[in-house]
């Protein structure tokens, strides 16, 4: 698989990663097939797939036990990834950023993983009671000491703010420039996709005009670009998307026009290529700064997610993307 780099300091991944959250949170069936989930990360690792993502909050903590085992006689050929800052309560999920809590936070982690090294540790959410840059220098410590590679800043996402055309990551970018100012930000991570464009505006750029990594959160489109969900689809009670907008049986229906569309593109390249496939192809197309991370707790998923870094778009497929219809329903 094609090799990309994430920040200066040129941390090398595949060029498409694994994100470990259906595994045990999130999803229908998340919190079943155990076995089958270990499977998929040594597959993942046979294809060259290294970024393995996870969070402490998944599960909350099951995640980071399960991808552990994974690791206990590969953690040489992985690139680990994990996030610090929310807590999940019974009702509601709360940011929690006091440096003593990170330190914790870092060191329960490295148990649950059984490593002594993070690559990649990531703010999942910053503190609003606390101030980031207080945060930031705690994560920072942890590089000092040899338990963490690098750090990674989450975009605020909807839910941390309105949803505004131009305005969706100003959050965001302004959390990057005050840490930027206390230690190297090597990696963003923010939903970046088809139906979900909105990083390409400002927060790219930014990032690539400071040579920092780009991993793109939901490239799939929670599922719904790989064409494999039916308009009305029942979602579980805990399945994130039983909430979301965009995945009412009135908008899933009104979106097909962009599972069409993607394949259309798809049927150029073959009859074994997948609207996924071109899903992902679009993002890797957007730089060499960007890693997408699907979310995938099947060998077969992780399989055909992985071929994409070999699907190259042509002008054409690429501008025929770009002239599908936006995507309706938003969290506004």
């Amino acid at each position: 698989m094609e090799r990309r780099t994430i920040g200066a300091g040129a941390l090398s991944v595949g060029a498409v990663g694994l994100g470990c959250m259906p595994m045990s949170w999130a999803y229908n069936g998340s919190r079943q097939r155990g076995d089958e989930s270990l499977r998929a990360v040594h597959r993942a690792l046979d294809l060259g797939v290294t970024l393995l993502d996870t969070a402490d909050m998944y599960g909350p903590f099951t995640n980071e036990l399960l991808l552990g085992r994974a690791l206990r006689e590969r953690r040489d050929e992985a690139f680990v990834s994990t996030k610090v800052g929310l807590l999940v309560g019974e009702q509601h999920i709360v940011a929690n950023g006091r440096p003593g809590y990170v330190r914790r936070a870092c060191d329960a982690s490295l148990r649950r993983l059984g490593t002594e090294v993070i690559d990649l540790y990531q703010l999942h959410r910053a503190d609003p009671e606390v101030p980031v840059e207080e945060t930031w220098g705690a994560m920072a410590e942890l590089v000092g000491a040899g338990k963490v590679r690098a750090l990674g800043l989450c975009a605020v996402g909807a839910r941390g703010g309105r949803r505004s055309v131009g305005g969706l990551h100003d959050g965001t970018l302004r959390q990057l420039r005050r840490v930027q100012q206390v230690f190297p930000v090597s990696a963003v991570q923010a939903e970046l996709s088809v139906w979900s464009p909105e990083a390409l505006e400002s927060l790219l750029p930014w990032c690539v005009a400071r040579d920092i990594g780009f991993l793109a959160a939901m490239p799939l489109g929670n599922g719904f670009l790989t064409g494999t969900l039916t308009p009305g689809e029942g979602f579980e009670r805990d399945d994130l998307r039983a909430r979301h907008p965009r995945f009412t049986a009135e908008m899933m229906a009104a979106n097909q026009p962009i599972v069409v569309g993607l394949r259309r593109v798809a049927a150029r390249h073959g009859r074994n290529v997948t609207p996924a496939q071109v899903a992902l192809a679009w993002v890797l197309a957007q730089g060499r700064h960007v890693v997408p991370v699907p979310g995938a707790k099947r060998e077969r998923w992780v399989t055909e997610n992985s071929a994409a870094s070999r699907l190259r778009l042509t002008p054409r497929d690429l501008a025929e993307i770009a002239e599908l219809p936006r995507a309706l329903g938003s969290w506004d």
